[in-house]
C-alpha cells in the first residue's frame, strides 16, 4: 500500500510540475541563477531574453519571443526573462551588455546570440538552434 502511495504522489507532483512549467515556458520566467544553472545541468533547451521596460527594440522582441514559446514546437524550450536594469549582477555572467539580447542554449552549449534583432524568423532560429 505505501508503493501505492508513494507512486500517486509522485505522479501528482509530476503533473502538477509539468503544468507549472508549461506555464512558465509559455510566459518566460524571471531568470533565477540557480534554475537556469539546473535547468542546463539537464540539457534543456534555453532561451534568455535580456530586456528593458524603456527599450523599443525589447517591445518588439517580446511578442515574437511569446508567440514562439506558445508554439507546440517549442513547447520544451525554457525562456528566461533578465532584466537588464534590476539584475545587471547577471549580465557579466552571460557576457551580455546591453538591452535587446537573446540567447539560445542548448545545455551549457551557447548556440546563437544576437542583439536588437526584430525580424520574427531571425528570432526563431534561436528557438531552432536551441532544440
Amino acid at each position: 500500500m505505501t508503493a501505492m502511495i508513494s507512486r500517486r504522489t509522485v505522479l501528482a507532483g509530476s503533473i502538477a510540475l509539468t503544468a507549472t512549467v508549461g506555464m512558465a515556458e509559455a510566459k518566460g520566467i524571471k531568470f533565477d541563477q540557480n534554475a537556469f544553472d539546473a535547468a542546463q545541468a539537464a540539457g534543456m533547451s534555453i532561451i534568455v531574453e535580456i530586456s528593458a521596460p524603456w527599450c523599443p527594440v525589447c517591445k518588439a522582441q517580446k511578442p515574437i519571443v511569446a508567440s514562439l514559446a506558445a508554439k507546440t514546437a517549442y513547447k520544451d524550450v525554457m525562456v528566461f526573462q533578465i532584466d537588464f536594469d534590476s539584475q545587471k549582477n547577471v549580465l557579466p555572467k552571460l557576457s551580455a551588455s546591453s538591452q535587446s539580447t537573446l540567447i539560445a542554449f542548448k545545455g551549457k552549449t551557447e548556440k546563437k546570440r544576437s542583439v536588437g534583432q526584430t525580424d520574427a524568423q531571425i528570432i526563431e532560429d534561436h528557438f531552432k538552434a536551441s532544440i
